[in-house]
């Protein structure tokens, strides 16, 4: 006889090697349930985890923007030059 622990629900199970059938079951703690505070806190911290996500996509987006116009002014004064 074995024991394992269903990943599903929690419950030791006890098997019997030979038969190969469940001979006793003992429920587990199940899920914890959250409260509605516990919720809207989690709610809040992702939605600024996502603000903070996207400010800092925008932050790098126009430096890339900078950057580009930068290197484009650069060949266009260059260009000139050569004229």
């Amino acid at each position: 006889m074995f024991q394992i622990l269903c990943p599903c629900c929690q419950s030791l199970l006890w098997i019997d090697s030979v038969t190969q059938e469940v001979v006793q079951s003992e429920k587990g703690a199940g899920k914890k349930k959250k409260s509605l505070d516990d919720l809207l806190m989690k709610e809040k911290k992702r939605k600024s985890e996502f603000d903070r996500k996207f400010e800092a996509t925008a932050e790098l987006e126009k430096k890339k923007k900078e950057k580009i116009e930068e290197g484009f002014k650069k060949a266009l004064t260059q260009t000139e030059k050569e004229d």
